[in-house]
C-alpha cells in the first residue's frame, strides 16, 4: 500500500445491526482535552462493574462471527456511533477475541470494551498496510482511547527557486509546486525566518517577491545593509550572482565545510593584494556561517539525514521531542504532548506516535528512537513502502547516535516539566513547598542561591527571588566572589562570603525583632532592571526548545549579568517584609552547614533553610533535601511540588552561570583568545581565519572547533570548555 485507502473500501465486513455512518468526537470534547494537561480524561473513570463489561463482551462476541481472518484494522464503535478505538492485527480475528476473555484485562481495555457496542473491520492485503491505515483512521476519527497526535502542523522549508534569472530565497510550507530546491523540513517557521536572515547576510541572496524585484529602479535597503547583492540594479553581474546561489545551495545541501574553507581562502588572498574592504566582506560572511552553524546546537559528523524521537513521562502526561537533521546539520526541533492513558509505557506511546507523525509527511532514511518500540520493523516496512526506498529505525545503545537520542530525551524531560510546573497554580505550589518544609505558612519570598565558577576562576554567587506573584527579576543579586582566604574552588567558603555579605547588609538596612546586626558591611552587585515574569517561567532555551529548539541563544539582557556593579539594594519598599520565608541552597550537606554556619554566627535563626543535592548521575527526580534537625529525604517523581523547586534551582543555576559567563567574556576581551590554554598566536590566527570574528569561535561546537587546521583535539576540547562547559559551581 504506497497511498491512502478509502475509510470504508468494499471489503469492509460490518458487524452493527443498524449500520450508521460513524461521527468523530464532538467540538466540545475535542476542546475540553485540549484544556486539559495531556492526559486522557477517560483514564480516570473508575474500572466498569461487571454487568457493563459483560454487555461489551457479548457486543465483540457478536462481532467476532463477521471478523476476518488475515490482516486489517478493526474499530470499537460505542452507542452513540463515536469511535473509541482503532486497531490494526495480523490476524483481526484472533485480535478481537482476545478482548472476550472474561478477566485479565488491564483497567483500561475493561473501560474500552464496557464502552463498546459493535464493531467495524477493514481487510488489508499486509500488516503494512493495516499499519498504515490505522494510523489515517486513527487521525481522522481521533478516537477516545488511542494515543493520539495533538499538534498536526506541516514543517516549513528552504526554497531557492529555479523559475527566475536571479534566484529568490524564501520560507515555504505547503505543497512543492514551485520549481526550485527545498531544504527541510524546520521544526519552526522562527528557526526558518533566523536560517534564511543569516544566509542572506552569508550569500546576499535575494529575498523579494518577484513583482518587487521587476519594479527597483535602485537598490533596497537590504543591498544597503549587506544583506542582498542587489540582482535588481545590476549591483552584481549575473554570473556572479549565480555563483552565489551555487554556494548557498551548496552550503544547504551538507558541503559547509567547503564553502567555508573557498571563503576563507578567498578573504586571505583579498587581504594580502591589500583589498582590505572586499577581506572584510568576505569576513562577515563567513561569520554569518558560523553564526548559523553555532546556532544549530549539535551537528553530527557521521549523521546525514534522520529524525530523533525521545519520549518521556512524568506526571501521567507524556512529551514526544523530535529532532530534524538534514545534510549533516541540525535544524531544530519541537516537543509533542500527545494524548495517551497513562497507563501505556513510553515504548507504547513513541510506537502509536510514530505512525500518526509519517502519515503525512516526509520519512528520512533513519528514524532514532530513545525506546525500541514492539512493532519497529514492522514500522520500518511500512514507511519503506510507503516513500518507495529503505527505511531503518533503530534505537541505538552508544555511540554519537546515542549522543543524539540523549540530548533529545534531556529536552523532552525539560518540556515537560515545565509543561506540568506551569499547569499547576501558583498558590498551591507555594502551599505544597510548605507543607513539605513544615512551614508555618505559604512563603511569600524565597531566595534561592547558586555559585558559578571554572577551576575557581572568575567566581560568581547569585541569589534569585520569586514569590506568589513570579520571579522578581528586579531583586536577582550577584555577588563577585572577593576574598582572598577562600582557596579556588571551595565552594563551601563562597557560599559562606555569598551569604554573610547578603544577610550582614540586610540586618543593617532592616533589622528585625529577634536578630543581632551583623558584623559585615558586605554588598552585593548588580541591581537588575525592574521586571516581574510568571513562575515558573522557563529559562531560555539552549539547544532549543518549542521550547524547545536547539537552537543557542543569548541569555536577555536583564539575566546576563552585564549590568554596571553597584551596592546591593533592598527590595522595593512596598514589599511587606525583605527577609526571606525560606532560603533553598543548591548543594548538599557541606552548603547547608555552611549556610546554618553564617546565619547563626549573625544571630539569626528564624530563617528556613533547606539544601538541595542533585541525584546520582545529577539526574532530576533524584534530589534529595537537607533540612537542619531533620533526617534526609526525597520527594515523590512525579510531585508538582518537585518540578516547581527544581525550576526555582534551575533559575538561579542559570542566573549564576550568565554571570559568570559574562565576567569570563570581559576577561577574554581584555586578554584575547592567548588567555586560553595552550593557544598562542598561530592558534589564534588559525581560529580567527576560519571563524572571523570572536563570537563565531564562542558559538561554534566542539566538531566544528576540531576541523580547524592546526587545532588538534585537545586544544579544540580546551576552547570549546573556556566558552560553553558548564562550571562546576
Amino acid at each position: 500500500m504506497t497511498g491512502r485507502r478509502p475509510i470504508d473500501p468494499p471489503e469492509v465486513a460490518f458487524a452493527r445491526d443498524d449500520q450508521a455512518a460513524l461521527a468523530p468526537e464532538s467540538d466540545e470534547m475535542e476542546a475540553a482535552d485540549e484544556a486539559g494537561l495531556l492526559i486522557l480524561d477517560a483514564t480516570e473513570a473508575p474500572p466498569p462493574g461487571a454487568e457493563s463489561l459483560a454487555s461489551g463482551r457479548d457486543a465483540i462476541i457478536r462481532a467476532v462471527k463477521h471478523a476476518p481472518a488475515g490482516p486489517g484494522v478493526y474499530r470499537m464503535i460505542a452507542a452513540d456511533n463515536s469511535v473509541l478505538y482503532v486497531g490494526k492485527a495480523k490476524s483481526i480475528r484472533k485480535r478481537v477475541l482476545s478482548y472476550t476473555r472474561p478477566v485479565g484485562h488491564t483497567n483500561r481495555i475493561a473501560r474500552m470494551i464496557a464502552a463498546t457496542a459493535s464493531m467495524e473491520f477493514v481487510s488489508t492485503r499486509t500488516e503494512p498496510e493495516a499499519l498504515l491505515l490505522e494510523a489515517n483512521l486513527v487521525k481522522q476519527l481521533k478516537p477516545r482511547f488511542n494515543v493520539l497526535l495533538r499538534d498536526d502542523k506541516s514543517f516549513p522549508y528552504i526554497l531557492i527557486t529555479a523559475d527566475h534569472e536571479a534566484p529568490q530565497i524564501t520560507k515555504h510550507r505547503g505543497a512543492r509546486n514551485r520549481p526550485g530546491d527545498y531544504y527541510g523540513p524546520f521544526a519552526s517557521v522562527w528557526a526558518v525566518d533566523r536560517t534564511i536572515n543569516a544566509l542572506e547576510r552569508a550569500f546576499l541572496l535575494r529575498s523579494c517577491s518577484d513583482s518587487y524585484y521587476e519594479n527597483r529602479t535602485r537598490p533596497c535597503l537590504l543591498h544597503q545593509i549587506k544583506r542582498c547583492a542587489g540582482p535588481c540594479t545590476g549591483e552584481v553581474s549575473p554570473a556572479d550572482y549565480a555563483q552565489l546561489v551555487r554556494e548557498a545551495r551548496a552550503f544547504l545541501s551538507g558541503r559547509s565545510r567547503a564553502i567555508k574553507e573557498e571563503l576563507a581562502l578567498e578573504m586571505e588572498a583579498a587581504s594580502q593584494e591589500l583589498e582590505f574592504e572586499r577581506a572584510a566582506r568576505l569576513r562577515d560572511r563567513l561569520a554569518a556561517l558560523s553564526a548559523v552553524q553555532g546556532s544549530q546546537g549539535i551537528n553530527p559528523r557521521g549523521v546525514e539525514e534522520a529524525d530523533v524521537f525521545a519520549c518521556h513521562q512524568q506526571g501521567g502526561a507524556t512529551c514526544v521531542e523530535v529532532f530534524f537533521f538534514r545534510t549533516g546539520q541540525n535544524w531544530g526541533n519541537r516537543a509533542y504532548y500527545p494524548r495517551a492513558d497513562r497507563s501505556l509505557s513510553e515504548a507504547e506511546v513513541l510506537g502509536a506516535f510514530l505512525g500518526q507523525f509519517y502519515e503525512d509527511k516526509p520519512c528520512p532514511r533513519l528514524i532514532l528512537l530513545s525506546h525500541k518500540v514492539e512493532e519497529q520493523g514492522l514500522l520500518a516496512e511500512a514507511l519503506s513502502e510507503k516513500t518507495g526506498h529503505r527505511i531503518e529505525i533503530a534505537a541505538p545503545q552508544r555511540g554519537e547516535k546515542r549522543d543524539l537520542v540523549d540530548h533529545a530525551l534531556q529536552n523532552a524531560r525539560e518540556a515537560l516539566a515545565r509543561t506540568l510546573a506551569e499547569s499547576a497554580t501558583q498558590t498551591k505550589l507555594l502551599e505544597g513547598v510548605a507543607a513539605t518544609f513544615g512551614l508555618k505558612a505559604p512563603p511569600r519570598r524565597i531566595e534561592v542561591y547558586d555559585n558559578s565558577h571554572i577551576m575557581g576562576t572568575n567566581a560568581v554567587g547569585g541569589m534569585i527571588v520569586a514569590g506568589p506573584e513570579g520571579f522578581r527579576k528586579s531583586q536577582y543579586r550577584k555577588f563577585n566572589i572577593k576574598s582572598a582566604d577562600i582557596v579556588p574552588g571551595d565552594d563551601f567558603g563562597m557560599m559562606r562570603e555569598v551569604l554573610r555579605r547578603r544577610f550582614s547588609r540586610l540586618l543593617k538596612e532592616a533589622p528585625r525583632e529577634g536578630a543581632e546586626e551583623g558584623a559585615g558591611e558586605g554588598e552585593a552587585e548588580a541591581a537588575l532592571p525592574a521586571t516581574t515574569a510568571p513562575l515558573p517561567q522557563p529559562a531560555p532555551a539552549r539547544g532549543g526548545d518549542v521550547v524547545a529548539n536547539p537552537l543557542v541563544e543569548e541569555l536577555p539582557p536583564e539575566v546576563s549579568g552585564d549590568a554596571p556593579e553597584e551596592a546591593d539594594a533592598l527590595p522595593d519598599a512596598t514589599e511587606a517584609s525583605p527577609w526571606p520565608d525560606l532560603v533553598l541552597i543548591d548543594g548538599g550537606l557541606g552548603q547547608l552547614n555552611a549556610a546554618r554556619t553564617v546565619l547563626d554566627e549573625l544571630g539569626i535563626t528564624d530563617v528556613p533553610l533547606v539544601g538541595i543535592a542533585k541525584g546520582l548521575d545529577r539526574e532530576a527526580g533524584r534530589e534529595q533535601f537537607f533540612l537542619p534537625g531533620r533526617t534526609p529525604f526525597r520527594m515523590e517523581p512525579r510531585d508538582p511540588v518537585l518540578y516547581f523547586i527544581q525550576r526555582l534551582r534551575d533559575e538561579a543555576h542559570r542566573f549564576a552561570i550568565g554571570s559568570h559567563r559574562a565576567r569570563r567574556k570581559k576577561d577574554i576581551t581584555e586578554a584575547g583568545l592567548q588567555a586560553i590554554a595552550g593557544v598562542g598566536p598561530t592558534r589564534k590566527r588559525a581560529l580567527l581565519r576560519h571563524f572571523g570574528t570572536l563570537k563565531a569561535i564562542e558559538r561554534a561546537s566542539l566538531a566544528d572547533l576540531e576541523q580547524v587546521a592546526g587545532i588538534n583535539a585537545a586544544t579544540a576540547k580546551a576552547v570549546y570548555d573556556y566558552f560553553h562547559e558548564r562550571p562546576p559551581g
